[in-house]
């Protein structure tokens, strides 16, 4: 696997975004957020900058959401009973959802009191 092409390995990221976006419902939840958000800023005539701050925000939720996707998917491929230490895990990485989708309400928060 090392080695490969820059295209291959876009391939593979790519795949890895559909895939989270075709098994789990909060990722097409957190999606659909995003273009909900950016309608919200066009109609408002957001400035460049809140584009950004926003985006950053918006980008975290979705990084996160992607990273609790795959420690839920290793988690249950590698041990499939249950087990309170694949719990603790699976709870970390949804606790980091929660915790990026809090700072992109506050930064939201923070664009509507501007």
């Amino acid at each position: 696997m090392k080695g490969q092409g820059f295209l291959r390995r876009f391939g593979y990221a790519l795949n890895g975004i559909i895939t989270a976006f075709r098994r789990e419902q909060s990722m097409r939840t957190h999606g659909l957020a995003v273009v909900g958000v950016g309608i919200f800023l066009a109609a408002t005539g957001a400035p460049p900058v809140w584009w950004a701050v926003i985006g950053v925000a918006v980008g975290l939720v979705l990084v996160a959401e992607l990273a609790n996707t795959a420690v839920e998917t290793l988690a249950d491929r590698l041990h499939p009973e249950h087990h309170p230490e694949i719990g603790v895990a699976k709870d970390v990485a949804a606790g980091a959802v929660l915790i990026a989708t809090l700072v992109a309400i506050g930064v939201g928060v923070a664009y509507l009191l501007r």
